[in-house]
């Protein structure tokens, strides 16, 4: 069985067909409506801005975002300290 679908997607009033892995297909749906919601608040807010400059503005939150989420799960500070103390606990039992 294959597990490829296609689908269209419509995101800024433009149509995208698009060769899927089916499970992926409800990620990929909500992304484009997330895509969508975002370009619409825009639009209602910066009615006089050309659409270029609206989906530039959509990118950039969600790139910031990304870059958020990235940064909250960065666990190499972590890692570090653990590191840190296990060197510091095998010096420790190496002395005994």
């Amino acid at each position: 069985m294959n597990d490829k679908i296609k689908i269209n997607l419509q995101i800024a009033d433009s149509n995208y067909p698009l060769t899927i892995n089916r499970e992926e297909e409800e990620m990929v749906r909500e992304a484009a409506k997330q895509v969508n919601i975002r370009l619409n608040k825009y639009r209602e807010v910066y009615k006089n801005l050309e659409p270029e400059k609206i989906i530039a503005m959509v990118a950039y939150q969600f790139s910031l975002e990304r870059l958020q989420l990235l940064q909250r799960n960065d666990t190499s500070p972590y890692t570090e300290k653990v590191k840190e103390l296990n060197e510091l606990l095998e010096d420790y039992f190496k002395e005994e």
